[in-house]
């Protein structure tokens, strides 16, 4: 059940969002169907080392992440909306994802929504929004190493019901590998908020960056999670109003051009 917001809460909540009325509508109506959402902002790249500072962050003592994209190579998963992705995390389990994005809640089918293993998330980013479905999977320490360096297949690293979400007659031998990204990650508790804020820098081969601030709540949250994230983030001078981009989206025609 979603909770009752006032005006004021979803006023402030808007400043985050920075949607037209029909669409902050169709934002709040699909979270009604979401188990959680993820609120995002990409700080512009001029911005990020003094983003950093203000929040604290030191990613010199982060562990270190490398994430990989599979798609064909002419992106059939991508025009098809279907995202898979496999990750390696320094002292942790490996893990994979199959995504689809976007995808309507209430219309996939009744055995998806049944299944414990899929979730549904609605992602905001300040001037847009997208319904995702999701499968994901752990794995074993290095697994995704030994796969990306042919030592296994990479059929290994996903289940059957993730393998079932790829299009059509889609195999995963047709998959060609796009990766990797160094990606380091902190988790902080910005001085007056009461979630916490994950801070992630996706680092490419030529140097360049993305950095991304975002937390998770219950979809049912989601209006005064996003209030006072705005609040949060105006507090630490961080600007609201950057151009925003997708890391899917960003990485796949990195190293689609780059091929």
């Amino acid at each position: 059940m979603q909770l009752v917001q006032d005006p004021a809460t979803k006023a402030d909540a808007q400043q985050f969002w920075q949607l037209p009325g029909r669409e902050l509508d169709r934002l709040l109506a699909s979270t009604r169907h979401a188990d959680r959402v993820e609120l995002k902002l990409v700080v512009p790249t001029t911005a990020h080392e003094a983003t950093c500072a203000s929040l604290g962050v030191d990613f010199s003592r982060a562990s270190a992440r490398k994430v990989y994209f599979l798609d064909t190579a002419d992106l059939k998963l991508k025009r098809h909306g279907v995202v898979a992705r496999v990750r390696s995390v320094e002292d942790r389990a490996d893990d994979s994802v199959v995504k689809l994005r976007p995808c309507a809640a209430d219309d996939l089918p009744a055995r998806l929504r049944r299944s414990k293993r899929f979730g549904v998330e609605v992602d905001a980013m300040p001037g847009q929004f997208v319904c995702t479905g999701a499968i994901a999977r752990r794995l074993g320490k290095n697994d995704v190493r030994k796969a990306v360096r042919g030592e296994r297949p990479l059929r290994a690293l996903f289940s059957k019901e993730q393998l079932a979400l790829l299009p059509g007659r889609t195999r995963i031998g047709d998959l060609s590998i796009f990766g990797p990204v160094d990606v380091r990650r902190e988790k902080i508790l910005p001085l007056g908020a009461d979630f916490r804020l994950a801070v992630e820098r996706w680092t490419y081969p030529d140097g360049s960056s993305i950095l991304e601030l975002s937390t998770r709540c219950a979809a049912r949250a989601a209006v005064p999670v996003a209030a006072q994230l705005a609040s949060v983030l105006r507090a630490y001078e961080i600007d609201l109003t950057g151009e925003q981009q997708t890391k899917t989206h960003t990485t796949l025609s990195y190293f689609h051009c780059a091929g």
